[in-house]
């Protein structure tokens, strides 16, 4: 540039020389001097000045961001894609139920999925040099540093998306110029590691969107998009896309939903319509869209694309969205923990480490966008829901007191009767469906999988008959004493099991009669054979755990009186073992749980656990069939109340005062089960049982309108090898012997091959006579009448002692009093002689109809009526009708005990012979004897037909009375050595 001005100098001179103008050139060369001399300086200055500045402005950059960390590039690549995004629950078959609950909804989507309107409207709207630039625009930079030297406003606008990603992600929502600065360098560095596609997509993913139509805060775009269109991102409208775009700049201004997911009042909504509007015309100017496409675009009512309120998956599913979530976050814990080199056990022992990987495991499923697939069927689920909402019959309704969970003060509230019912797949262990209680808003708990309760009758299969069967002790055609037994409990006292509808016993009864009519007493005679050999263990591999092992030996556990209960989901999945031929397979509702890459994470494996051979499975299903199917059975109504048939097999079960009802029912496919009974364990009513029986039909009947062939299929329980057929003695259950088959009790029912019966019945003794007093038999004494006895079969002392274990003290009700069992009978049941007369009875005459009350005293074994002249002419039972036909006269009735007294006459009833007219004797004299015999004649030979009657009965009663006596002389049989034993 010198010699350039030094040319043109010379020129000057040269000129300026022709025209002799000395003076001027004298001035110029001084003007020449100075202002080269002040160009020179203001070079030199602006150089050095600006280099200055330069490095003084680098400086502070490089002050403002010495604290940043540098990030290496997975770091920074992670840190940019870690964002929450909230887990999906699916029903089965991979049919959406809802999204956990978060403080924003959010689901990732690949930059391919979303509609070009959308990316292109971000880009106009947010960022228009977004493809030009690496991370920054410079004239931002250059706004941000003169407004920090000029000490104005700091302002964060004119940030690239990348910047507005880096602010997001990595750094914080801080105003000030050293959180910009760094903002500015990550922003530079990110875009070496991510190309733009990259970059815009984990800023669709991250950024906020308002509301939708749940209420729920959304962020991303495709949450943005189902929540407020009703639609994947891929398929928005240009319209659609605008106003989406134009949200983040102020997301709960310009969001179209309230709160409470419903649409803003009109003059609310134009906001963001005014902002779609913007957003429409930033992309006509970067000619993303034409001006037709623009007009179109701004003349559609876009309010009408708006979708209506929809209810949150928690809304609608409560009770199921809470045992999802519940389950998710147990098994999360346990994955956590095992990254840790922590086993399932190691959480059980140490609630305190427990807690701590479950609150991990609750933060990482709201974070972390899992997708959990889970075995409940929709359509089941709903029809269970209306099945139970639609039943009218779930029995009053009354108050109780609780503590508010969030107040913790105590409150009064419904207390209406409660139900658990779950629905569970045999082979599989799939919970298909199931209902957790009356109403979610009123009672939180899950009464299907959470609340235990004790289970009445319904543990007899599983600790009593089943694992008797097993162990050999019974079977189907076993033979129990149904008696009052006197079981030590023992704390020094004893333990007398009563038998639930009657409170009467049933004597000699099998075992599956006594498990289809669910007699209390012989459950516990038979759980007494086995108490010793650890019956708990069939429990614990059953999945009942909260029986411990000493508990499980006490009697009252035979009848489901627990210390902790069992809930509805353990009792019935305990109960699809006998379905799946022994085996246990555990139940789950967690099928699998994939991250938002559909990189499985947990898949549930079945693990079948050995429980009981397949014979005494089987047996088992064919003795609960009886249940169902059994005249007279608890469940035997249940079939009826089905619109369908199939291979039923369960077990009904009732606690103390109806606090719970138990209904559990196995086919070939399904098991289900339900409860009823009050939040408050309140006492009930002997309907409950019914009300349950209906309750289960009409769920049942729901299910099999969704989907017959699972819920009745055609094919029956099949009978495994080794199931035989035998006979068996009624009495003993032993095999047949002569007299058990002369006296017609000889029964058939099938066994485990391996324990049939081998020894034969040694039950029954010689004959002997017996009486029927209060509908029962007793041995008749020597003295004892024989016009009231009967000859039966005697039951041998030493057999009863063996079956009662010596802890009955009352045999009277061990034969049971039908046609069937014959003339069988105690020996050592004897009916107590009071030792004294009967009490005397009233009689009364009704035509020819003698009536008379029963005697007060209890060892009346029958009745004697007379006449006038004290001749017996009947003999009648005690268990007999009371009365007599009896022709003209007086007569008089005693009461007869079992030593042969009699009691005083009763009162004399009839009416008195009429006197009869000489003629008319005469007359009647004549008309019977034509031939005109003598009258005094005939009358002698009446009155010696008369005299030899009376010496003939005189005869008779003489030689009964001999017999008596003689019958007295007779030794005395002794009582039973063993008679029953009390023990403390």
């Amino acid at each position: 540039m010198k010699d350039q001005m030094h040319k043109i100098w010379e020129n000057i001179k040269t000129f300026a020389s022709k025209i002799h103008y000395k003076s001027i050139l004298r001035g110029v060369r001084v003007t020449y001097g100075v202002t080269w001399n002040l160009l020179l300086l203001f070079i030199i200055v602006f150089i050095i000045g600006g280099a200055f500045a330069g490095g003084i402005g680098l400086g502070y950059f490089a002050s403002l961001v010495k604290d940043q960390k540098v990030l290496a590039k997975d770091e920074m690549v992670k840190s940019v894609h870690q964002y929450e995004e909230t887990s999906t629950v699916y029903f089965a078959n991979k049919v959406e139920l809802g999204k956990l609950r978060t403080d924003i909804d959010r689901e990732e989507i690949k930059i391919d999925q979303v509609s070009d309107y959308l990316k292109k409207a971000v880009v106009a709207t947010e960022d228009e040099y977004f493809y030009e630039h690496k991370g920054v625009v410079p004239k931002a930079l250059f706004r941000a540093v003169f407004q920090e030297f000029t000490n104005s406003a700091v302002q964060s606008g004119g940030s690239t998306l990348t910047q507005q990603l880096i602010k997001n992600q990595i750094l914080t929502n801080e105003v000030s110029f050293d959180r910009k600065a760094k903002e500015v360098l990550l922003a530079l560095r990110i875009e070496r590691f991510m190309d733009k596609d990259e970059i815009l997509e984990a800023y669709l993913n991250v950024t906020t969107f308002g509301r939708n139509s749940t209420g729920q805060n959304v962020g991303g775009v495709q949450a943005a998009a189902t929540g407020i269109f009703g639609k994947d991102a891929k398929d928005l409208t240009l319209p659609q896309a605008a106003f989406i775009a134009g949200l983040p700049q102020s997301p709960f201004r310009y969001t179209p939903f309230t709160n409470q997911g419903e649409l803003k009042e009109k003059e609310l909504l134009e906001p963001g319509l005014n902002r779609m509007k913007t957003v429409l015309k930033r992309m006509k100017k970067e000619e993303y869209i034409t001006e037709k496409e623009y007009q179109d675009a701004i003349a559609y009512d876009i309010t009408k694309d708006f979708i209506s309120k929809q209810p949150r998956s928690y809304d609608k599913y409560p009770a199921l969205m809470e045992e999802i979530e519940e389950r998710s976050i147990e098994i999360l814990a346990e994955i956590l923990a095992k990254q840790d080199d922590y086993k399932p056990k190691d959480l059980r022992e140490d609630e305190e480490l427990k807690r701590k990987y479950l609150t991990l495991a609750d933060r990482d499923i709201r974070q972390n966008g899992y997708q959990i697939h889970s075995t409940i069927d929709k359509k089941l689920y709903e029809a269970f829901e209306k099945a139970k909402n639609d039943y009218q019959n779930f029995g009053p309704t009354y108050r109780r007191e609780r503590k508010n969970p969030e107040t913790g003060k105590m409150e009064e509230v419904d207390d209406p009767m409660q139900i658990g019912a779950i629905l569970i797949d045999n082979k599989t262990g799939k919970i298909l469906s199931f209902v957790g209680g009356r109403d979610f808003k009123l009672d939180q708990w899950n009464y299907a999988t959470s609340v235990p309760r004790q289970n009445g009758s319904s543990m007899k299969p599983l600790l009593v008959y089943g694992p008797a069967i097993e162990m050999g002790e019974s079977a189907p055609g076993a033979v129990i004493a149904d008696l009052p037994y006197n079981f030590p409990n023992g704390s020094g006292g004893t333990y007398t099991p009563k038998n639930y509808s009657s409170w009467r016993y049933y004597g000699l009864v099998s075992a599956r009669e006594a498990l289809a009519n669910s007699y209390n007493a012989s459950a516990v005679s038979t759980f007494w054979k086995i108490r010793d050999k650890d019956p708990g263990q069939y429990l614990r591999k059953m999945g009942i755990t909260t029986v411990s092992k000493d508990e499980a030996t006490y009697p009252s556990v035979a009848l489901g009186g627990l210390t902790h209960g069992v809930t509805v989901e353990e009792n019935t999945n305990a109960y699809t073992t006998f379905a799946n031929g022994g085996k246990f397979v555990d139940a789950y509702m967690i099928d699998k749980i994939t991250d938002h890459d559909g990189n499985i994470v947990y898949e549930h494996k079945k693990k079948p656990v050995e429980v009981f051979s397949p014979q005494t499975a089987y047996l088992m299903i064919d003795m609960m069939r009886g249940v169902f199917n059994r005249p007279g059975a608890t469940a035997s109504s249940v079939p009826g109340m089905l619109k369908f048939s199939t291979d039923w097999a369960g077990k009904t079960g009732t606690t103390n005062d109806y606090k719970d009802t138990w209904l559990i029912g196995s086919n070939p496919n399904i098991t289900f089960g339900t409860w009823l009974g009050y939040a408050s364990n309140r006492t009930s009513n002997t309907d409950n049982g019914q009300r349950n029986y209906r309750i289960w039909a009409n769920l049942m009947n729901a299910a099999y309108d969704v989907d017959p062939e699972l819920i009745a299929p055609k094919e029956r329980f099949k009978a495994p090898g080794g199931i035989v057929s035998r006979s068996y003695c009624a009495v003993s259950g032993m095999a047949p012997s002569e007299a058990c088959q002369k006296a017609g009790l000889v029964r058939t029912d099938i066994y485990n091959a391996k324990y049939v019966p081998n020894k034969t019945d040694d039950s029954l003794g010689a004959g002997g006579r017996y009486v029927l007093a209060n509908g029962k038999k007793y041995a008749a004494l020597p003295s004892t009448p024989k016009e009231f006895t009967k000859t039966g079969l005697i039951i041998n002392p030493g057999f009863l002692n063996r079956i009662t274990y010596g802890y009955v003290n009352d045999f009277s009700q061990l034969v049971p009093a039908n046609s069937q069992w014959g003339n069988l009978l105690v020996a050592d049941a004897k009916l107590q002689d009071d030792g004294k007369a009967p009490a005397a009875v009233s009689a009364k005459l009704s035509g020819h109809t003698l009536t008379w009350s029963r005697s007060g005293s209890h060892d009346v074994v029958g009745y004697r009526v007379y006449n006038e002249a004290g001749k017996k002419i009947a003999s009648v039972l005690s268990d007999g009708t009371l009365s007599q036909n009896v022709g003209n006269g007086k007569f008089y009735v005693v009461a007869v005990d079992i030593a042969g007294r009699e009691s005083k006459p009763s009162n004399r009833v009839g009416q008195e012979k009429k006197e009869e007219k000489k003629e008319d004797v005469a007359k009647k004299n004549e008309d019977a004897n034509p031939k005109k015999e003598n009258p005094q004649k005939i009358a002698d030979t009446q009155q010696e037909k008369e005299k030899k009657q009376e010496e003939k009965e005189k005869k008779e009663v003489e030689k009964q009375d001999k017999e008596q006596e003689k019958e007295k002389q007779e030794k005395v049989e002794p009582d039973d050595q063993n008679k029953e034993k009390k023990e403390q």
